[in-house]
């Protein structure tokens, strides 16, 4: 792919960025936060059975010209390419899901790391669960708020860096990472992994969520939940019309178009 295709503007005009395009500190955090906040978080793709490319034409034709969203490989995958082509230092990394019951995942969830500043950040526009917002400043033991979250990262051994997000009066661990750069072809395996194995989250149901200032939103098979300023709004969807609706207004996505 050449410089050309990948068209900052059309990325900076995709997330509504209108801030600075140094690699400083300050362009990072306002970019990262346009992403976040602008591009929402889904599996759709997946979940219909339609490949999931990251060669870079086809992430910008998806997220930007087709003005989609998709998950962590492509969020991320994109917003390494578009970080570099603005000359930040860059390194790609595959991180380990903790879940619920505390068992963690493979490496299946790609994460940046990024120079700014003489400082290291952990960046991540692509978590669908309660992820960071901005840039996380890579420094163990240091509570970060992102205007109504809280992170911090610890050391875990052997995991490396454990990302976790304060809920009520603890912190509750979201993934695990470390620094070892990753090439294109564990991208790969990873994503086809993530996109294919039967046993996938993400071929169980379909989901579309998106980070806010004082919370989020999330859309799934059958239900509707919106999270703002610490109280929850749920709801049960009536059919297949309703998660359509709720698909446009919200994450500005077409489900009927996209599964033809």
């Amino acid at each position: 792919m050449s410089d050309a295709l990948l068209d900052l503007d059309a990325y900076f005009e995709r997330v509504q960025y209108r801030g600075g395009t140094d690699a400083g500190e300050d362009t990072l955090r306002e970019l990262h936060l346009a992403h976040t906040l602008g591009v929402p978080f889904e599996n759709l793709d997946v979940f219909y059975g339609r490949p999931v490319l990251l060669d870079e034409a086809s992430l910008f034709r998806k997220l930007v010209g087709e003005r989609r969203g998709g998950y962590c490989f492509e969020m991320n995958g994109l917003f390494s390419l578009v970080l570099r082509k603005m000359g930040f230092r860059v390194r790609d990394l595959l991180a380990r899901v903790i879940l619920d019951d505390g068992r963690c995942t493979t490496r299946t969830h790609q994460v940046i790391l990024v120079e700014a500043g003489g400082r290291r950040y952990l960046a991540d526009v692509g978590f669908g669960n309660d992820g960071i917002l901005a840039p996380l400043l890579l420094e163990e033991r240091t509570e970060q708020r992102q205007f109504s979250h809280t992170y911090r990262l610890t050391n875990h051994t052997p995991l490396g860096h454990l990302l976790q997000k304060r809920e009520g009066d603890r912190f509750h661990p979201l993934y695990a990472f470390t620094l070892e750069e990753c090439l294109p072809d564990d991208f790969l395996m990873a994503n086809h992994f993530t996109a294919t194995f039967p046993g996938s989250f993400f071929l169980t149901m379909r989901m579309c969520t998106r980070p806010t200032r004082d919370g989020r939103v999330t859309l799934t098979d059958g239900r509707f939940k919106v999270v703002k300023g610490g109280e929850v709004i749920e709801k049960t969807l009536a059919d297949e019309s309703e998660f359509n609706a709720l698909a446009r207004e919200h994450f500005g996505l077409d489900p009927e178009r996209i599964r033809r």
